[in-house]
């Protein structure tokens, strides 16, 4: 039911601002992805001293995914969305000061604990943001939908991303960071404007009163998140995959240049950058095309696992440039199946008032295999080789297919794309927002 706010935005305005801002934030962070290795190892890093480094900003967003989580909880989700910008603009400058600094691991390592605060200011905030939006505005569309959108147009976004990344690199490697920043600038004044909380009231939590209230709803997301059988098993599948994916994202910059045998092409880079964009994009095409066919999300779930295991597998296993090329886009391309479904799954399941808390926990298990992940890969991929970690990748991969086997077995409502709507008066009734006649309490029992 709509809720009758003076200048309240509809729900497409809503969309539209999301939409915008994912894009724009995506636009500024993608910049650097396709020559972050490359940068880290210009600056004098060996290959291991860079799967440090980045296992720091991941173990750093572990580190802080509760705390920022639960600010975002209680100050709301735009104070925690302009404090990532912030943060991370701190971050982006200090990476390109210590380019130039001597001896500069430790200054690199403080930095990616900057950025790791300032990413986990954003994860959970947004999408919380969203969805508590939307409900108070009375929107009754599927939320894969809107997660596929938002993908595809944050997947255009690393497109365009990655290509200037690329020829920005290849001038000087410092300049892609130095065009992060202005455009986080610019993600911050469309947020201040653009971006108010609607359908979440912040609470005028004093400072002392924080660490209690940090306690309790860190309790409500351990209730509504591990406790809850179906959220556990996305948590932990989530969990496997950041094993591999953040090893096998910096890896490939190296790896593929180094089967290309050209090692210093940082614009092959940038465009395999946007070439992995692409793939992401077909990957949610894929989502929207599926929605009005298919019947359960777990299919979506299950097949994406498979592919991701073929596509990994196959990359570690080839002498061949394009072929690496070719299945590790195949690999990606599954992302951008598996992301919203994902995204759409959890959210029936998980309660507004803990939404964004419960999301940082998972970003947060997700975060500490990350670390073991990047560490091991990396000292795999020191004492072997790329392929070999790739190889690794896709075995480990593997043990998704039996947690999404598990949570087909549960038969949540959640899993349903087609659901009745007469279950949405349950929802209310539980004090649970309903999204597109979902019952999100139907599934959310505690083990």
């Amino acid at each position: 039911m709509k809720l009758n706010v003076p200048n309240q935005p509809d729900a497409p305005a809503i969309i539209r601002t999301y939409l915008i801002l994912t894009s724009v934030y995506t636009l500024a962070a993608s910049i650097i992805w396709g020559v972050n290795t490359l940068f880290l190892l210009d600056a004098g890093l060996t290959i291991l001293q860079v799967f440090i480094v980045n296992s720091i900003f991941t173990g750093a967003m572990a580190l802080f995914e509760i705390p920022t989580g639960v600010l975002a909880d209680t100050r709301g989700r735009r104070v925690s969305f302009l404090l990532s910008i912030a943060i991370l603009m701190i971050g982006t400058i200090g990476y390109v000061l210590a380019f130039f600094i001597p001896n500069n691991l430790w200054l690199f390592v403080l930095m990616s604990v900057v950025m790791g605060l300032g990413f986990t200011f954003y994860s959970g905030a947004m999408e919380a943001w969203l969805v508590d939006a939307l409900n108070a505005t009375g929107h009754d569309g599927e939320l894969d939908d809107v997660f596929a959108r938002s993908s595809m147009a944050s997947g255009v976004a690393m497109l365009i991303g990655s290509i200037l990344g690329g020829a920005f690199g290849s001038i000087h490697l410092t300049i892609p960071f130095i065009v992060r920043s202005s455009l986080l600038l610019i993600v911050f004044v469309i947020a201040y404007w653009l971006m108010h909380d609607l359908g979440f009231q912040p609470k005028a939590t004093k400072l002392a009163e924080l660490p209690k209230e940090m306690r309790l709803l860190a309790q409500s997301s351990i209730q509504y998140g591990w406790k809850n059988g179906s959220v556990r098993l996305i948590i932990l599948a989530g969990a496997v995959q950041s094993i591999f994916l953040a090893w096998g994202f910096y890896a490939w910059q190296p790896y593929f240049l180094e089967l290309l045998n050209q090692p210093n092409a940082t614009w092959v880079a940038g465009v395999i950058a946007a070439l992995i964009s692409i793939a992401t994009i077909c990957g949610n095409l894929i989502v929207e095309w599926g929605l009005h066919r298919g019947r359960h999300r777990t299919t979506f779930l299950f097949c994406a696992a498979i592919g991701m295991t073929i596509g990994l597998i196959v990359v570690g296993l080839t002498s061949s440039f394009w072929v690496a090329v070719g299945f590790y886009l195949i690999a990606m391309g599954t992302m951008g199946v598996w992301g919203p479904v994902k995204q759409a799954y959890i959210h029936q399941l998980i309660p507004s008032e803990q939404r964004a808390t419960v999301l940082s926990f998972d970003s947060l298990v997700g975060s500490g295999t990350s670390v073991v992940g990047q560490n091991g890969l990396g000292q795999l991929a020191q004492l072997r080789s790329f392929g070999a970690g790739y190889v690794s990748s896709g075995v480990i991969s593997l043990l998704v297919l039996p947690l999404v086997w598990a949570l087909r077995q549960r038969n949540d409502a959640a899993d349903h794309i087609e659901t009745d709507v007469g279950k949405s008066g349950a929802c209310a009734a539980q004090g649970v927002p309903s999204v597109s006649g979902v019952d999100t309490y139907a599934g959310a029992t505690t083990d």
